[in-house]
């Protein structure tokens, strides 16, 4: 993974579904499907797992753990990536370090190897910077070894870009803005790779739209889609049936064909999904393909994060 000597492989599990979060997955997780499906991908050729304390107030990061003791332990070739939570409005340096606490408690790992700061474009840019804030807690607790690497990662690419910028950050998490129809996170990736900051890209499905193969989802990244973007993901439809592969599958594949993305984080709450998903980051579509879908992305104002003029 960049930089670090962090080894990922190329799939990571993403752990939001395993919380149980109908709202914005639109189905129910119980605890036991949640630790059969951590057990499952632990026999798997999935080595990451990705979490966030704040998934369903913990749940996600309390049944990974779980899932992990019933396994009979965290294999060592896997990496448990989390993120720290909030709690609101408060990001201060105590709230940090309340949050690493609770993660090692809930997940069972005594170091973290590499936990993200969560969604700042959400707060106050100079009070997570400040001395004493979020970053420099962070900051302290991979220095004392209590995290061994610290990410970035969050939406809003113009915002997250400034703090990218503070130089501190070993690992950028990018999600729904490098995909087949958005690519947002353009500039921000570049950056990152001159930094030789590790990339990372999740909901590259664009929350669930990519999957859909009846066209009834129309939103993108939780938000309404573009018209103009609904035409290309249609279009981009009929492209894969004609290729004899899908729409989900070439999602996926565009993301792990990409060098400077360490790893894809994908969704997975059913065991029936991990080896299809495993098997479409390696899938063989030619350059021709690809050419084809390239012709079909939206244009930048129909992004979720348009360039800034």
């Amino acid at each position: 993974m960049g930089s670090t000597d962090v080894k990922v492989s190329p799939i990571t599990l993403g752990g939001a579904p395993l919380g149980s979060m109908p709202a914005n997955f639109g189905y129910e997780v119980s605890e036991r499907e949640a630790i059969d499906l951590v057990c499952a991908v632990l026999d798997s050729d999935i080595r990451t797992i990705d979490t966030s304390n704040g998934y369903s107030d913990g749940q996600s990061e309390e049944r990974i753990g779980k899932g992990i003791a019933e396994y009979g332990g965290l294999p060592d070739d896997v990496v448990v990536v989390t993120k720290v939570d909030a709690k609101g409005t408060d990001y201060s340096g105590d709230r940090v370090r309340q949050s690493l606490h609770e993660s090692r408690q809930r997940l069972g790992i005594d170091t973290l190897p590499l936990v993200h700061l969560h969604d700042p474009e959400f707060h106050d840019f100079s009070e997570l910077t400040a001395k004493g804030g979020a970053v420099s807690a962070l900051v302290a607790a991979r220095e004392s070894g209590e995290i061994r690497h610290l990410g970035l990662a969050g939406g809003d690419v113009h915002e997250m870009a400034r703090y990218l910028e503070l130089g501190v950050f070993d690992v950028l998490l990018v999600h729904n803005r490098w995909t087949l129809v958005d690519r947002s996170a353009g500039d921000i990736i570049a950056r990152a790779t001159e930094l030789g900051v590790a990339v990372v890209n999740a909901a590259v499905l664009g929350g669930g739209i990519l999957v859909d193969s009846s066209g009834t989802n129309t939103s993108y990244g939780y938000r309404p889609a573009t018209a103009v973007t609904l035409a290309s993901i249609a279009r981009m439809r009929e492209v894969c049936r004609a290729w004899n592969t899908d729409l989900a599958t070439a999602a996926i594949r565009f993301s792990t064909r990409e060098p400077r993305i360490s790893t894809t984080i994908v969704g997975i709450s059913k065991i029936g999904r991990i080896e299809p998903t495993i098997e479409a980051a390696t899938a063989n579509l030619p350059d021709e393909f690809w050419n084809e879908l390239e012709m079909l992305v939206p244009t930048a104002e129909n992004w979720l994060d348009a360039p800034l003029v």
